[in-house]
C-alpha cells in the first residue's frame, strides 16, 4: 500500500504555501518594511524593556513590551515575509485606526496636544509598511478566500 500525498487545492492553501505567487520584488519590499518595523522598535522600545524600571507607568510598560514583542516578530519576518504579513497589517490597521478615531477628530476640534502630535508624528511612518504590503494578495488570501475548516 502507498501513501499519497494530499496537494491542498487552492482555495485551501496557507499564506505561507502561496508565496511562490508574489514576485521577488514584492518579497524584497516586504523585508524592507520588516526591517524598518523592527529597527525603529528596537531602538525605540528595547531600552525601555532592558533597563526596566518599576516606577514605569504599567500602561507605558505594558506597550513596551508589546512592541517589542512586535520587532521580534517583524524580524522573523525577514525570513518569512509571507507568513509573517498579519504583522504587517496589525502594524498598518492599528494606526490607520487610530489616525482616524482619535487624531483626525481632535485635530478636527483642535485638540491637538504635544503628546498627540508626537503620537502622529510616529503613526504618519506607517507609510512606509502601507507600501510594502501586497494589498491584492491580502484581498485575494484573507478575504475572499474561502475560511479554514472549523472542525
Amino acid at each position: 500500500m502507498t501513501a499519497t500525498a494530499h496537494t491542498p487545492a487552492a482555495s485551501d492553501r496557507s499564506p505561507s504555501v502561496d508565496a511562490e505567487e508574489l514576485p521577488l520584488w514584492r518579497l524584497h519590499a516586504m523585508r524592507v518594511g520588516y526591517a524598518f518595523m523592527g529597527v525603529g522598535l528596537a531602538v525605540v522600545k528595547w531600552p525601555i524593556v532592558i533597563g526596566y524600571d518599576q516606577s514605569f507607568p504599567l500602561f507605558e510598560g505594558v506597550v513596551a513590551v508589546l512592541l517589542t514583542a512586535m520587532s521580534l516578530l517583524a524580524f522573523l519576518g525577514l525570513r518569512y515575509p509571507v507568513r509573517l504579513l498579519p504583522i504587517l497589517l496589525f502594524e498598518s490597521l492599528w494606526k490607520v485606526i487610530w489616525l482616524s478615531v482619535v487624531a483626525l477628530p481632535a485635530a478636527l476640534a483642535g485638540e491637538v496636544n504635544q503628546a498627540m502630535s508626537q503620537t502622529i508624528f510616529n503613526c504618519s511612518f506607517d507609510i512606509v509598511i502601507l507600501a510594502v504590503v501586497p494589498w491584492g494578495y491580502v484581498w485575494r488570501h484573507y478575504v475572499v478566500a474561502k475560511g479554514e475548516r472549523w472542525r
